[in-house]
């Protein structure tokens, strides 16, 4: 029996499905996940020895590769130091000097311990400062698993969203609508029934949680007139897209500014971390300022702004997101290639260095054409890149992420796994 398997048949017996997030457990392709030993750059290798080259990359954190030296060397530094104090410290100061600075929509920040955290504060900022009950999402977005959140569409533009997980109340539900993502039409329909209702809408700017799903001309800047309109609030959710496709993130990239941001993976370095921020006047609505509590024990722990710092110190290089961009375009042409060869329909969408193989045909633009993609024939696809060393997400529907420790050489080895792995589908 490998060591994998025998861990994995002991956790069964003590967590949750073996896993301490559901999609680790590899239902979404079927098998069994191997547990890892150590990662090193672009690799990781599992308990049984076997090297694997990474694109899951924490889902998304480790824009630097895996355990660089900048970030190691932050988090040992501040560790001699201490691990908590429930106290300010200076490197919090740089943290939020180092966000205003990238994002000009941020003029305040306050440092939290995940983007769901950062998400679910966001929101109550936004009812707070409007006095609205109401929230915006959109199909297939993910804002991290808060009870207002995880919810399903509801049918019309009047209509009431109905819980999408056992434990949430249909009350607390029913305070989300949701519309389809790239869809102006839909979201100005729900504004007509209730746009006197609505504190905010929420966005992931470039999905990643349905697969990447860029957002099609004018989307962001159809959502920020008619938040605008309405005197609703417009939160962007850059918890994958900060720092990932621009240093200033996805409202960098696309020129839209929202009125709040949500951060988190990369500014925490492979730690855990979030953020969440925006105008002066808005933010000062949070405590001790103003009304809208939000508090944490491990907020702004000094390790992972330690490593946040030094990654996002690396980020700021010069030509990084150049390189980035040409790394995964380099990734996308392989797939593409090795899909047009083995006649399997393959839809590649990617922005910077984030990207998805969907398997089917057309553009997928939104989560119903998403949905269209053959999850059957990803899972073997999963599972033969897996045979030739490569590791993806478990999931048709995630995101596979470029570093800066992905060499050519890598990502020529991916291309030629790819080519070789979707040949095999159609044999």
């Amino acid at each position: 029996m490998s060591d994998s398997k025998r861990l994995f048949e002991t956790a069964t017996r003590l967590i949750p499905g073996g896993v301490n997030s559901p999609v680790r457990a590899f239902r979404g392709v079927g098998g069994e996940p191997f547990f890892v030993a150590r990662g090193e750059g672009a690799r990781i290798w599992d308990v049984d020895g076997r090297s694997y080259l990474d694109f899951l990359g924490s889902w998304g954190p480790l824009i630097l590769g895996h355990a660089p030296t900048a970030v190691v060397e932050a988090i040992s530094e501040a560790a001699r130091r201490g691990t908590s104090y429930g106290a300010p410290t200076p490197l919090e100061v740089e943290m939020a000097e180092a966000i205003t600075a990238a994002y000009p929509s941020i003029e305040l920040v306050r440092l939290v311990s995940s983007g769901t955290e950062a998400a679910m504060s966001a929101i109550r900022v936004a009812r707070g400062a409007t006095g609205r009950p109401l929230l915006v999402k959109f199909d297939g977005c993910y804002h991290g698993h808060a009870d207002s959140l995880l919810v399903k569409a509801g049918s019309g533009g009047a209509t009431f969203s109905i819980p999408d997980s056992g434990g949430v109340p249909a009350p607390l539900a029913a305070l989300t609508l949701s519309a389809p993502f790239n869809d102006l039409d839909a979201l100005r329909a729900l504004f007509r029934a209730r746009g006197d209702e609505i504190a905010a809408v929420i966005v992931e700017p470039v999905a990643g949680n349905m697969g990447v799903v860029a957002p099609l001309p004018g989307f962001l800047e159809g959502l920020r007139e008619i938040t605008r309109a309405h005197g609703a609030l417009l939160i962007f959710d850059e918890v994958i897209t900060g720092f990932r496709v621009a240093y200033g993130g996805a409202q960098a990239l696309y020129g839209v500014r929202p009125d709040l941001t949500c951060l988190g993976k990369i500014i925490g370095g492979g730690l855990p971390v979030g953020a969440y921020g925006g105008a002066r006047q808005l933010m000062s609505q949070v405590a001790p300022l103003g009304p809208v509590y939000q508090a944490g024990t491990l907020s702004g722990n000094p390790l992972a702004v330690a490593a946040g710092l030094a990654t996002l110190r690396e980020l700021g290089r010069h030509d990084v997101y150049a390189t980035l961009e040409a790394r995964g375009a380099m990734l996308e042409r392989g797939l593409t290639e090795g899909a047009r060869k083995a006649g399997v329909a393959l839809t590649v969408n990617r922005v910077g260095s984030m990207l998805t193989a969907f398997f089917c045909d057309g553009p997928v633009t939104d989560y119903t054409s998403a949905k269209r993609a053959d999850t059957a024939r990803y899972a073997r696809y999963f599972h033969g890149m897996r045979e030739r060393g490569v590791f993806l997400a478990p999931s048709q529907f995630e995101a596979a992420f470029v570093s800066l420790a992905h060499t050519e050489a890598d990502l020529e080895h991916a291309a030629r796994a790819a080519a070789d792995a979707l040949a095999s589908l159609s044999r």
